[in-house]
C-alpha cells in the first residue's frame, strides 16, 4: 500500500516540476550559430571560384628611385615650410578639390589674420552636390554629377553659402572614422536616373530629395551656430570672423588649346559648370608666378596628374624620367601634347605648402595631400600625408593652381579685355 501511494505521488508531482522549469525559460539575442555554413562551405566555394577566376594584378612600369638621393623628408623643407594644419584624409571620396583648397584657405586665414581655425571641407562638398543637381535639372540631365570638382568651386560655394568650422560640421556620421561617399553617389545617381527616365523635372522636389539623401550620408549642415560665444550664420562667419574675400583668389592655367593672355574655360570634366575664369599664360610665366608666390610665403592649391611613371608611392617623390622626356625639352608643346592625348589628366588636387633648393639650385616643392597615396609610410612618420615634387614634374604635369590675386597683379595688363 505504501509503495503504491509513493508511485502515485511521484507520477503526480513530476509533471508539475517540469512545468515550473518551463515557466523559468527566457529568450535572448545571439549571433547566428551556423558557423559551418559560413566558415567551411562558403569559404570552400570562394576558394574554388578564386582558383577558377584568379584576380590578375597587372604590374605597372615606373621609374626605379631606389638609391637616389631625394629631398623627401619634411625636415628638408624646414626653412620654407609655411603654416598649415597637419594633413587630413579625404577617406573614400573623390573630394580632393575641397580638402586641398580648404587647407589653402586655412593657410590664407593664418597668413592674413593670424587665426588658426580648421574649416569644414564637407560643408562645401554638401552644397556643391546641391549645385550639381540643380544644374542637372536645369539642363534636363545634360550636366555632370560626380564627386570631383575644381579649386574655384570652393570660393564659389564660400561666396554663395558661406563656411563653418569643422568642429561645427564635420560631415562624418556618429562612429564613422573615415569619409565614405560610395553609397551616397550610388543612391544619388540612381535617383537622378529615375528623374530623367520619368521626365520629372520639378526642381523643388528634386532638390528636397537630394538634400534628404545628403543628410542621410553626411548629416545636416547648420544654418546658424555658436563660435567663441557668438552666433553666426555660415555667410556671416565668412564675412565677420574669417574676413576672407573669395574674389581675392585667381586660378591660373597654362595650355595651348586656348589663347594665352586671356581668361578661358578650363576644359576638363570636373569643371562641370564650365567656368571661364582661368587666367591662361605661357609656361614660363606660369612657373614664374608660382615660384615667386612660394618664395614670398604664399601657399597654393594645385591640380594635376599623379598617375605617372616617375611618381613613386614608396618615396612619395614625383620626378620626370628621362625615358619620358628630358627636363630641358619640357615646354608648352610637350605639356599640351600630353594633355591633348590624355596622358596628362586633371586627376588630383593638393596643397603646395613649401619649397627648398637643392645643391644644384633646382626648386623642390612640399605638397600636403589628402589621398591614401601619400599615406603608405609609417603613420607616425613626419612624411605621412606629404609628397615632394621636382621642378620638371610641376612644369609638365601640374595643370593649374589657385593663388592670391596679388601674385597676378604684375601681369594683368597683358590680358585682353
Amino acid at each position: 500500500m505504501k509503495k503504491f501511494t509513493l508511485l502515485i505521488f511521484i507520477l503526480f508531482i513530476t509533471p508539475i516540476t517540469f512545468l515550473n522549469a518551463q515557466n523559468n525559460e527566457k529568450g535572448v539575442f545571439v549571433l547566428p550559430q551556423n558557423t559551418y555554413y559560413h566558415d567551411v562551405i562558403l569559404k570552400s566555394i570562394k576558394e574554388y571560384q578564386a582558383k577558377l577566376h584568379p584576380k590578375v594584378v597587372k604590374k605597372v612600369f615606373i621609374l626605379d628611385q631606389n638609391g637616389m638621393k631625394l629631398p623627401n623628408k619634411v625636415s628638408d623643407y624646414k626653412d620654407h615650410d609655411y603654416w598649415h594644419f597637419p594633413p587630413t584624409s579625404q577617406g573614400n571620396t573623390g573630394t580632393c578639390w575641397s580638402f586641398s583648397t580648404t587647407s589653402f584657405m586655412e593657410s590664407e586665414e593664418h597668413r592674413l589674420y593670424g587665426k588658426d581655425i580648421r574649416l569644414s571641407e564637407m560643408f562645401t562638398v554638401y552644397w556643391e552636390y546641391v549645385e550639381k543637381v540643380a544644374r542637372y535639372v536645369d539642363t534636363r540631365g545634360d550636366s555632370r554629377v560626380s564627386e570631383g570638382s575644381e579649386a574655384n568651386a570652393v570660393t564659389r560655394i564660400f561666396k554663395k553659402y558661406g563656411i563653418v568650422p569643422r568642429s561645427v560640421y564635420s560631415g562624418l556620421l556618429p562612429g564613422q572614422k573615415f569619409f565614405d561617399h560610395s553609397g551616397l553617389i550610388k543612391e544619388l545617381h540612381t535617383y537622378l536616373a529615375n528623374v530623367k527616365a520619368t521626365d520629372n523635372w520639378n526642381k523643388t522636389a528634386v532638390l528636397a530629395t537630394t538634400r534628404s539623401i545628403l543628410n542621410h550620408y553626411m548629416g545636416t549642415p547648420p544654418t546658424n551656430f555658436k563660435y567663441d560665444g557668438i552666433t553666426y550664420t555660415p555667410k556671416l562667419f565668412l564675412k565677420e570672423f574669417l574676413k576672407l574675400n573669395p574674389d581675392d583668389y585667381v586660378d591660373i592655367v597654362s595650355y595651348m588649346q586656348q589663347p594665352f593672355w586671356q581668361q578661358v574655360e578650363y576644359q576638363v570634366p570636373d569643371n562641370w559648370w564650365h567656368s571661364k575664369a582661368y587666367y591662361n599664360v605661357p609656361l614660363k610665366v606660369y612657373m614664374k608666378i608660382l615660384n615667386t608666390a612660394i618664395q614670398k610665403g604664399y601657399t597654393m592649391s594645385i591640380g594635376g596628374d599623379v598617375s605617372e611613371a616617375g611618381f613613386s608611392r614608396k618615396t612619395n617623390t614625383a620626378l620626370i624620367p628621362v625615358f619620358d622626356i628630358p627636363a630641358k625639352y619640357i615646354n608648352d608643346d610637350a605639356r599640351q601634347f600630353r594633355f591633348s592625348n590624355g596622358t596628362t589628366t586633371d586627376d588630383h588636387g593638393m596643397h603646395m605648402v613649401g619649397y627648398m633648393k637643392d645643391k644644384k639650385g633646382q626648386m623642390w616643392y612640399l605638397i600636403k595631400d589628402s589621398s591614401s597615396g601619400s599615406r603608405n609610410v609609417n603613420p607616425d612618420s613626419p612624411e605621412f600625408g606629404y609628397y615632394f615634387f621636382s621642378t620638371p614634374y610641376v612644369r609638365l604635369k601640374i595643370m593649374d593652381f589657385m593663388v592670391h590675386k596679388d601674385m597676378l597683379k604684375p601681369y594683368l595688363s597683358n590680358f585682353k579685355k
